[in-house]
């Protein structure tokens, strides 16, 4: 099939005449790629000009390093496993967290309105534990799917509240804009009347009045973590959010940044979005199906 020039495209002109000029072997992934050259603006272009992994040598490396990100991998640990240098992996980390983060939205769209959904704070930290990150996340509740979720900054708390703001001055609070933003991007997502559960945390019911002014909240009162699930799991028999828990612990496990007790910390809250939005792809893709 012809394509059309790119060159043309871009400046606006509608008249292209492209033939066809051979062919060049892709010696990344094996594969022969038709190459055209346009009559028109005398530019050479192939089949290759128009994917989305345009100018990459190591492109078939992509979903492997895409299935070692959600499976508790570290970005070292990947570079030795597919002896590939780091900054290859950094470079496609960066790039696979675009792509699922366009394939998460329009998957978005597709589904149905929730009518029964639950969300709360997970809690991570930013290089220290006096630089903690919240994760606030929203999961609808009869399939466990991922409907969105914001990282935001927020103070240290207990113990470590004074020796944080003693080495980094005074740490603001994000949480409320994260969750102001995220029930207003849910929004299209979610019924206007739908059942909302989550903790009995004091913020909560003022922000979702003013989202979701007709649904029925309901908070429930934190229970005690068991050891499996590193916290997440509760301890009882019946969990009203065990939804939400079970895909918070999923996290903990498939994501090696958010392991309790782990020195692969998170640099930069950027990266934990590109992240979580790689393992978000996958769990509402493969995981739940």
């Amino acid at each position: 099939m012809l394509r059309p020039c790119p060159q043309c495209i871009s400046h606006s002109i509608v008249r292209t005449d492209v033939v066809r000029r051979g062919h060049y072997y892709r010696k990344s992934d094996g594969q022969w790629v038709q190459r055209f050259y346009c009559l028109n603006c005398k530019k050479g272009f192939s089949h290759a000009t128009f994917s989305t992994c345009y100018k990459q040598n190591k492109r078939h490396k992509n979903e492997q390093v895409k299935k070692l990100l959600v499976a508790c991998v570290s970005q070292r640990r990947i570079a030795r496993i597919l002896k590939i240098n780091r900054k290859t992996v950094v470079r496609k980390f960066i790039f696979l967290a675009q792509q699922c983060e366009l394939k998460f939205n329009q998957d978005r769209s597709q589904y149905n309105l929730c009518e029964d959904i639950q969300f709360d704070d997970l809690e991570t930290f930013e290089h220290t534990k006096c630089k903690p990150l919240s994760v606030t996340l929203a999961v609808d509740s009869k399939s466990r799917r991922i409907l969105g979720f914001k990282v935001a900054q927020m103070p240290a708390k207990g113990l470590l509240a004074a020796l944080s703001r003693k080495k980094y001055g005074k740490r603001e609070d994000h949480r409320p804009k994260a969750r102001e933003d995220l029930f207003h991007e849910l929004r299209q997502y979610v019924s206007t009347d739908a059942f909302i559960k989550s903790d009995e945390n004091p913020h909560y019911p003022a922000t979702l009045r003013r989202h979701f002014p007709n649904c029925i909240h309901k908070a429930y009162k934190g229970r005690r973590g068991c050891i499996t699930g590193q916290g997440e799991l509760k301890k009882t028999g019946y969990d009203p959010l065990f939804s939400l828990n079970h895909t918070c612990a999923m996290l903990r496990a498939n994501i090696n940044r958010l392991v309790r007790k782990t020195w692969c910390t998170t640099k930069d809250p950027q990266r934990l979005k590109d992240h979580i939005l790689i393992y978000s792809h996958y769990h509402n893709t493969v995981l739940i199906q």
